[in-house]
């Protein structure tokens, strides 16, 4: 994808807002929270990438999508109706996000990292789940959970049901039950990490920003190359933002 960044505008990347867990009132406060940064972003934007698991649990039926979460949306068709650019990249936890976002709102998925081409700089952006080597079993369940079968069969449930077991699902989870996935526990043992080092020995980026992982990193690929991860919105509040010449991490204070 090629960008052409105009001098004064910026582009925007923010990940793992995990919208609807671990409760009603303290997803509503992060939603309005994530609102009040859009506002504040929107007016020196070029673009807004969002790098998946926007949503804990997501499903598009035919005629009806999760209740709750308009705040988002409303801002979202706001901004787009603007004609501020929108990307959304699904993530694990939002892979059922079909076509109602594009729709609805002219908001373009993503379900595969992107190469941009920003003036002259390259970046990788993606959620960042499944890459790199190892994690075999759940690599082999997320080809089962994007493939059509799986989400014909669940789209056989009632919606009333199956948002009742995805929510029973989402409480499960470890950003649910407040368990990041880890902390730093240096270079060599950050996937994501060991994947953008692999990557940049074949073809070179200037960045690559991946969300999933949970822990906001800016880390250092090679002299001419870094990896940013974006964190997330239930314990840190970051995002970042490139400028045409760098990517930076910052964190957003209401």
């Amino acid at each position: 994808m090629q960008v052409n960044l105009p001098e004064g505008k910026k582009i925007y990347f923010a990940s793992d807002f995990h919208l609807g867990v671990p409760n009603q009132d303290s997803s509503l406060i992060r939603e309005r929270k994530i609102v009040a940064w859009l506002e504040q972003v929107r007016h020196d934007a070029h673009s807004i990438y969002l790098l998946g698991d926007i949503f804990d649990f997501w499903f598009e039926y035919k005629q009806a999508i999760p209740k709750g979460f308009i705040r988002l949306q409303g801002k979202l068709a706001e901004l787009r109706d603007g004609g501020l650019p929108i990307y959304f990249f699904t993530g694990n936890h939002d892979m059922w996000m079909f076509d109602y976002f594009e729709k609805e709102m002219g908001i373009v998925i993503y379900r595969e990292p992107q190469a941009l081409i920003v003036n002259e700089k390259k970046l990788l952006v993606g959620h960042g789940d499944g890459l790199g080597q190892g994690d075999f079993t759940y690599k082999l369940l997320k080809r089962f959970f994007n493939s059509g079968l799986c989400q014909w069969l669940f789209a056989r449930f009632h919606p009333n049901l199956g948002i009742a077991i995805a929510k029973i699902w989402s409480q499960k989870s470890r950003i649910a039950n407040n368990k990041r996935l880890g902390k730093f526990n240096g270079e060599e043992n950050e996937f994501l990490f060991a994947f953008c080092k692999a990557l940049e020995l074949k073809e070179h980026h200037d960045f690559y920003v991946f969300g999933h992982r949970h822990l906001p990193l800016d880390l250092k690929v090679n002299d001419n190359s870094r990896y940013i991860n974006l964190g997330e919105w239930v314990n840190f509040n970051t995002y970042a933002v490139f400028n045409g010449q760098s990517v930076a991490l910052r964190t957003f204070n209401p």
